[in-house]
């Protein structure tokens, strides 16, 4: 492949073929990396957050960003500041795993913020054991942090 010329996928958008490794980082070209979650995938709530929830528990934050995304992104209006801020905490998270201390801790508390306007618990996520935990993550953070022994529980 010509490395001069940016990865672009069927539609022609750019879209970089590195492999990445558990965090999301790009590796070189060649090297053996960690499937990437497919982009686009319209879940229902539930497998959302089981899905979610199994790439947390996995130590893979950054996939759960990218699952959560999806719901952003294709959700109803009314949910997409939820699923947007589910997603800055597992990006949060990601960012605190890679010692990203002081980004961790902004996109934590950006996204405890966010959900915070969801108070009634929509489809059973636990919104503010999440904002609990973010806030405490987020006052603690200082170094790399070991994301599957720091995922936090969707539900309760």
């Amino acid at each position: 492949m010509d490395r001069t010329r940016r990865d672009r996928d069927e539609e022609g958008r750019a879209r970089s073929a590195r492999p990445r490794d558990g965090l999301g980082r790009p590796l070189p070209y060649g090297e053996a990396g960690v499937e990437r979650q497919p982009e686009g995938v319209v879940r229902t709530p539930d497998e959302t957050v089981r899905e979610a929830q199994r790439l947390l528990d996995a130590g893979m934050p950054f996939h759960a960003h990218e699952v959560l995304e999806d719901a952003w992104k294709s959700g109803p209006e009314e949910e997409r500041e939820l699923w947007r801020g589910l997603a800055q905490l597992a990006v949060g998270l990601t960012h605190g795993a890679r010692g990203n201390s002081a980004g961790g801790a902004r996109l934590l508390l950006r996204g405890a913020d966010r959900i915070g306007a969801f108070a009634h618990r929509p489809h059973g996520i636990d919104v503010e054991g999440l904002g609990a935990w973010a806030r405490s993550l987020a006052a603690r953070l200082d170094g790399p942090v070991d994301p599957a022994a720091e995922a936090p529980r969707l539900r309760d």
